[in-house]
């Protein structure tokens, strides 16, 4: 079964997209690691074929940071939302400026997030979507 988290195929990107981090990035990452607001968060992860900016695998929770460029992506971000839901895993989007203007409003709405329970992975119908990915 092909490896969904973290795929080997997709590391020198995952490397790429850390060293070229936006200035966002980079003030959100400083409040998320090293468990400062109690999970571990990793930055920059392949799930399935798309790469979340962050990821707290305790919580199956992604943060995607949205700027201009995600104004014409908007299929591309779909269809990446609906494979997160199939496997269980929330998104929480942010624009650039929310970060940029209001920081600890940022960190108090993911602290919020972190306190549901987890979602739970999609029934066998709709993971079908997703046969090269999901099993």
């Amino acid at each position: 079964m092909p490896r969904i988290v973290n795929n080997l195929h997709k590391k020198e990107i995952r490397r790429t997209l850390r060293k070229k981090q936006t200035k966002e990035e980079i003030l959100l990452w400083s409040k998320l690691r090293n468990n400062q607001i109690g999970y571990k968060w990793r930055r920059q992860v392949s799930i399935g074929n798309y790469i979340a900016d962050f990821y707290c695998r305790e919580k199956l929770l992604v943060i995607e940071l949205d700027g201009s460029q995600h104004l014409d992506n908007k299929e591309y971000d779909k269809e990446r939302a609906e494979l997160f839901k199939v496997l269980g895993i929330k998104t929480l989007r942010f624009w650039n400026n929310e970060v940029n203007k209001n920081i600890t409003l940022v960190i108090h709405k993911i602290l919020i997030e972190l306190k549901r329970a987890s979602p739970q992975p999609s029934p066998g119908k709709e993971r079908a979507k997703f046969p090269d990915i999901v099993q």
